[in-house]
């Protein structure tokens, strides 16, 4: 019976877990995966306000304007959507193959992450996108 319990000791004694620093290094990147997505969630809300107000204006005959209509349209309707990284001064006006009036609008989004420490997000939108 003895030489029984001595081995069941043996086994728990060979059987790991997790340690404490173990544990806390997988805490810390969990935070820190955290903190880069809550930091990178607005920029990716306002891109897709930005492709919104875009696509609307696609869907207008934008031929029929000239760049500065189109520029304070674009203007106007990013007021009211809330998009403040770009202004009508920003966009790319030019005709596609058809010789349809596209805009588009491309640009970088810096976000300090944790002191020297920042992501970089490049966002491309474009009027004709579906």
């Amino acid at each position: 019976m003895a030489q029984h319990a001595m081995q069941q000791l043996n086994q728990t004694k060979k059987q790991g877990g997790a340690t404490l620093i173990g544990m806390v290094i997988v805490a810390a990147a969990l935070i820190f995966a955290a903190i880069v997505v809550m930091k990178m969630v607005p920029s990716y809300i306002e891109y897709f306000s930005v492709k919104k107000v875009l696509q609307a204006m696609g869907r207008e005959s934008l031929s029929n304007m000239s760049k500065k209509e189109i520029m304070d349209s674009f203007d106007k309707r990013s007021s009211t959507a809330y998009v403040d990284v770009i202004t009508g001064k920003d966009l790319i006006i030019e005709k596609n193959d058809a010789g349809e009036t596209v805009v588009s609008a491309q640009y970088q989004v810096v976000k300090p992450i944790v002191a020297n420490v920042s992501v970089l997000l490049d966002f491309n939108a474009s009027s004709d996108e579906k």
